[in-house]
């Protein structure tokens, strides 16, 4: 059997070009929006934001993209007024009698209107057009995306999806809807143990993701809220790495800057809500700049193949256990999530091994098929570069708690 088409990624922002895209939710408010606060921003290693945090008339979100364009940072904008009346406030129908409904004119227009508002702005990624919508909505969702390309091809329409563990939501999302990518949350690190849905549902949007193919991007839980703890470096790095395993070719962290009481009983997020960096702004910042970044770029043009855990005596829900391959023979030690991905050269893969477990260190050998792999390679992401020896038979890991190590398989 041929093997499948790595697909083109399409010329859009945050999509297209060599940058993994690292995102932010609920970036400084409008009276901490200033360009210092913007910098932080791009220091910490995000690429874009999602608009939010009291961002809600074009004054404000035109001043925040001057911001953002001087920065380097993209914006995809949460427009509250035209987009959502657009693309959730009302459905799109051309039947009158059809309740809180507009006809397809009159949300073109609006678009239109949104568009020309803030496309003078470099920094200008696209809209948010809905976060969470259910299935019911996705045909007056997928009118709303169609009107969106035509009038702004070149402008990324993005949905966030909620986590579900039902196939055909994320599936009749990308028949009906016809994305550009799929986004979804899910936040598996809850007190007293792990969400035993999470490696289910990230199958399902792998699986979704790829079968269209199309990006898959997803949530961080970077914050405390009922029941789920203040995350740590390593809780961070893990579900960064789970997310990588699975094909996430997008992070976003959920959330930037701490919401306000009002909004409900949120702990820390990488910035107070007074404005001060907490600890998991630092590990944030470690964690994009000197891994994700490029690790991330690495992996981003690369089409996932397979993930499995290896060493793992009871698989969570939707998790494949290992089973020996072309490239892979074997597994020993500790519990490891192994995933395959190829490249442009069909004989090579790149294997990501990730540490299954958030809290502590692993150790594992994985050999490799000494008939098939010619040569083993380690990325480094500190210079961008592999380093390995011809002949080598197996990989040694030694993997503190969530972390990561890439690795090249040189074909014969």
């Amino acid at each position: 059997m041929a093997a499948a088409a790595i697909p083109p990624l399409p010329d859009l922002p945050l999509i297209g070009g060599p940058e993994f895209p690292i995102g932010a939710f609920w970036p400084p408010h409008p009276i901490a929006s200033t360009l210092a606060r913007y910098t932080e921003i791009a220091d910490a290693g995000f690429t874009f934001l999602i608009s939010g945090n009291y961002a809600e008339d074009s004054y404000i979100l035109t001043y925040q993209l001057g911001l953002a364009e001087q920065t380097g940072v993209k914006m995809l904008v949460a427009d509250d007024v035209r987009v959502a009346e657009m693309s959730r406030l009302f459905s799109i129908s051309d039947d009158p009698r059809v309740d809180l409904s507009i006809t397809p004119a009159e949300a073109s227009e609006l678009y239109i209107q949104a568009r020309d508002t803030y496309r003078q702005y470099s920094s200008l990624a696209g809209f948010s057009h809905y976060d969470e919508p259910a299935r019911s909505w996705f045909p007056s969702l997928a009118r709303a995306l169609q009107i969106a390309r035509h009038a702004a091809p070149d402008l990324l329409p993005y949905v966030n999806l909620s986590p579900s563990e039902d196939p055909a939501y994320y599936n009749d999302f990308v028949k009906t809807v016809q994305p550009s990518l799929i986004s979804f949350d899910r936040y598996p690190l809850a007190s007293p143990s792990e969400d035993p849905g999470y490696f289910n549902n990230w199958s399902l949007v792998r699986r979704a993701a790829l079968d269209a193919g199309i990006p898959a991007w997803t949530y961080i839980q970077a914050i405390g809220r009922s029941g789920h703890p203040t995350m740590t470096f390593e809780e961070m790095l893990w579900q960064i790495n789970v997310s990588l395993a699975y094909g996430a070719k997008g992070i976003q962290y959920f959330t930037y800057w701490t919401p306000d009481p009002a909004r409900g009983s949120y702990a820390t997020a990488l910035i107070t809500v007074d404005g001060q960096r907490s600890p998991s702004y630092d590990a944030a910042r470690a964690i994009n700049t000197t891994w994700l970044r490029p690790v991330g770029r690495e992996l981003k043009p690369l089409l996932s193949e397979s993930v499995v855990h290896a060493n793992e005596t009871a698989l969570p829900r939707g998790a494949v256990g290992f089973s020996p391959d072309s490239h892979v023979r074997g597994v020993s030690g500790q519990a490891v999530i192994l995933a395959t991905f190829r490249g442009p050269v069909d004989r090579d893969r790149f294997l990501l091994i990730t540490n299954r477990s958030h809290s502590s260190a692993a150790e594992a050998t994985v050999s490799v098929q000494p008939g098939t792999v010619a040569s083993i390679e380690v990325f480094d992401p500190a210079h961008g570069t592999y380093t390995g020896a011809s002949g080598a038979t197996q990989i040694d890991v030694k993997l503190g708690p969530g972390a990561a190590t890439l690795t090249r398989l040189r074909g014969k």
